[in-house]
């Protein structure tokens, strides 16, 4: 089992670094603005943080930032 994990390392952990990156750049994003095109702040803290992955950021970065 280990020796699997470890073949499949060198692309996990860039993966996770840009996962975790994006979700910080996100989550900073969110909480320094008043203002989204869509939803609330609440609404977009739940989504980023409920699904983690990269599904929650970019959602966000796409459909609730305000670019102004």
């Amino acid at each position: 089992m280990m020796e699997n994990l470890n073949q499949y390392l060198p692309f996990l952990i860039p993966l996770a670094i840009l996962q975790f990156a994006l979700l910080g750049y996100a989550l900073h994003h969110i909480l320094t603005h008043k203002y989204y095109k869509r939803g609330t702040r609440t609404l977009w803290l739940i989504v980023t943080i409920g699904l983690m992955s990269f599904v929650g950021p970019i959602l966000y970065l796409l459909l609730g930032r305000e670019d102004a």
